[in-house]
């Protein structure tokens, strides 16, 4: 693949219209506001049909998981043709102007129900993933330590204690997307056998918002992604029976779980990338097109061209990162962690950069929030951050080099 199909473009501009008439409109609100992005959401879903494909794709799972049908049911696959672009596309027009929506749509579907589905049984499945794939309700994945960061396993204080057929949690974690308003949240802790800390099992568990002893806070400042609300989340003597336990069993540890759920993530981010870069260079364009200085566009001055060429360079390269992805899902296969890695390394910076020029080339305009490029540049930073920094992408794929 090495372009847009006719298909994709005719997503694409729908989308792309939606995010006109529906998203730019409440952008202030959305961005500079305290007003939640699940309304804008529900309504993509159910203007595009994605929450009545994800009600038909989840009973064939379900039906499957039965043992009720053994053949795959024809175009039962995510990676089919401008299958696998259509998922990628909302994902690209919607940074385009609110990256945030992004980021708490595929929490909630992605990490949260995703997790549900890979690990969950039947029952669970049933009992809480549905909701979240329809977004009819919000879910969170809870990982992240205050005190363990990048090193989300290894310092995890978050606890799980047998008593009885029951168990106890307590812990605390921070920087949840979807954590404020979730309904579903998946807990990931350790299973405290009075054993030492790094020897201890990795479990995660279903809990439901209003359970007793769990606490959700409201929405943290922070410098970019409004529209995506973050919080912290208290648990304490948080009691739960074993059906909330993922899988229904110690014997299925959450490590190579979580593997698979940041690799989904990392991927993802060449497409919030590519979105986020290709609004930069469209502002760029227009402003450097009609901003005169010294007597001419600025666009015609050497300095701004190099920025623009820049601009278009990365704009390329990410789409291209793009592309494979569509074609590797449409060849059934998946992402290796460090390909993913790979791809969020990039596509972040590229990101960051392009977005910061986009500030620089509209000078004291683009530091003005009525400018979109200040908005976009705070919020291309967190590419950089969440779902592992620059800095753990460069040893995971360093450490898959030299093995």
């Amino acid at each position: 693949m090495y372009e847009w199909s006719e298909e994709h473009k005719m997503i694409r501009d729908a989308v792309r219209d939606f995010v006109e008439k529906e998203v730019r409109p409440q952008r202030e609100e959305l961005e500079f506001g305290d007003t939640p992005p699940y309304a804008v959401i529900r309504k993509l879903y159910s203007t595009f049909g994605m929450d009545e494909m994800a009600r038909g794709s989840f009973a064939k799972r379900i039906a499957k998981d039965k043992g009720e049908s053994q053949a795959k049911a024809e175009g039962d696959s995510e990676s089919s043709g401008p299958g696998a672009g259509f998922m990628l596309l909302p994902i690209i027009e919607l940074c385009r102007c609110s990256p945030g929506l992004v980021t708490a749509m595929g929490v909630s579907t992605g990490l949260a129900a995703g997790t549900i589905m890979s690990r969950g049984t039947v029952a669970q499945k049933e009992r809480w993933a549905l909701d979240l794939l329809t977004f009819e309700k919000v879910g969170a994945w809870a990982i992240t330590e205050s005190d363990s960061g990048s090193d989300a396993f290894g310092r995890m204080a978050s606890s799980a204690k047998r008593d009885g057929e029951e168990y106890i949690l307590n812990g605390s974690k921070t920087f949840i997307t979807n954590g404020p308003y979730a309904d579903t949240t998946v807990f990931i802790c350790k299973l405290d056998e009075g054993n030492p800390p790094e020897q201890r099992k990795i479990l995660s568990f279903v809990l439901d918002r209003g359970m007793p002893g769990f606490e959700q806070t409201g929405p943290m400042r922070k410098m970019g992604m409004h529209s995506s609300p973050t919080g912290m989340l208290f648990l304490t003597d948080v009691r739960v029976t074993k059906d909330r336990l993922l899988g229904e069993t110690e014997d299925k540890p959450y490590r190579e779980g979580a593997k698979e759920a940041f690799s989904i993530e990392r991927t993802g981010v060449a497409a919030m990338s590519l979105g986020i870069i290709d609004r930069c260079l469209e502002l760029s364009l227009e402003y450097a097109k009609t901003c005169v200085r010294f007597g001419k566009p600025i666009g015609e001055h050497q300095l701004i061209q190099e920025k623009l060429a820049r601009m278009e360079t990365h704009r390329l390269n990410v789409e291209n990162m793009v592309f494979r992805t569509i074609e590797k899902s449409a060849a059934g296969a998946s992402m290796t962690l460090s390909e993913a890695s790979v791809m969020k390394l990039y596509s972040a910076r590229a990101a960051m950069e392009v977005a910061l020029e986009a500030v620089q080339l509209h000078g004291g305009n683009g530091y003005m929030a009525e400018f979109e490029v200040e908005q976009l540049a705070r919020d291309a930073k967190v590419l950089q951050i969440y779902a592992g920094t620059d800095e753990i992408q460069i040893s995971q794929i360093a450490r898959n080099l030299l093995a």
